[in-house]
């Protein structure tokens, strides 16, 4: 290969890479990866009986994991 072409490879890589860097600290500049109330309010709001529930199907999906066995 000639060098202009690595060259050229390694600053278009550079210049995406600076995008890619100035576009995640803009993200986490303005709060995108902030998500503090998601947990919260999902274990806040979730009754005794549904997390009985969530256990059971789980349960139920090992078991049917286990006993499977392909023809």
């Amino acid at each position: 290969m000639d060098s202009w072409v690595i060259a050229m490879m390694l600053g278009a890589s550079l210049f995406l890479g600076a995008i890619a860097l100035v576009a995640f600290l803009w993200a986490v500049k303005n709060g995108q990866f902030d998500d503090e109330e998601k947990f919260l309010n999902a274990t806040k709001f979730d009754g005794e009986e549904e997390l009985n529930d969530a256990i059971k199907r789980e349960q139920k999906k090992e078991k049917l994991k286990k006993d499977y066995r392909p023809e």
